[in-house]
């Protein structure tokens, strides 16, 4: 493998158990293969507003009201302190919502922007519409890259010729560790850069496993 540094960009929300589970993995990858992962914050909230009709009731209500929170106090947090903070805060924040199952409340919030060493004064933003042009911005740069029928997260890199390959996901559980992440991602920019490989899917029969 050379050992000439890669960038590989991902796109998130903290809300997903699933982007949550790729965001480990990548994590393990960056271990195993020369790999550094750049973080940008997508939102759950834009790509459903306007197809709200097609979900479930119950998750509705969420992608109106409270899966804005904390995408608004990461967008924030990237305007404000740069963005070099998100992965702390990810990290923090997902922490909290998947690993713990904690609620996605100011407080949790609170917590999380304490534990990555942001002010506490960040949560404010959570119902404020100060930095959602910059959201929706960074949210189309990573959908732009794979279409609009895809979710979170997004994931851009470097081909083996260069030119970018994106993709959604992968979708895993639990997060492959060790030599396991290292030949996912081996395999995944295999399949990926491949001129005219779109999809492979299998149906899901587990949930997330948070370890």
């Amino acid at each position: 493998m050379s050992e000439t540094r890669t960038t590989a960009d991902f796109w998130f929300d903290p809300l997903c158990p699933w982007a949550w589970m790729t965001s480990r993995w990548m994590l393990e990858v960056q271990k195993v293969r020369p790999v550094d992962v750049r973080w940008h914050v997508m939102s759950l909230a834009v790509l459903n507003e306007d197809k709200l009709d097609q979900v479930p009731e119950e998750y509705r209500e969420t992608l109106r009201t409270t899966a804005w929170h904390p995408v608004r106090v990461a967008i924030a947090a990237e305007q404000l302190h740069g963005p070099d903070v998100l992965g702390r805060l990810y990290t923090a924040m997902g922490t909290r919502f998947h690993n713990q199952g904690r609620p996605h409340t100011r407080e949790v919030l609170a917590e999380a922007l304490e534990e990555a060493g942001l002010p506490a004064e960040l949560v404010e933003y959570a119902e404020k519409d100060t930095y959602d042009a910059e959201l929706r911005a960074s949210h189309k740069e990573g959908t732009n890259k794979v279409g609009q029928e895809v979710g979170t997260p997004v994931i851009a890199v470097p081909g083996p010729d260069g030119t970018e390959v994106a993709f959604f996901g992968p979708v895993v559980t639990p997060a492959p560790k060790g030599e396991a992440a290292a030949r996912l991602w081996d395999g995944t920019l295999l399949v990926a850069s491949t001129p005219g490989f779109y999809e492979i899917k299998r149906t899901r029969t587990q949930g997330p496993v948070f370890d």
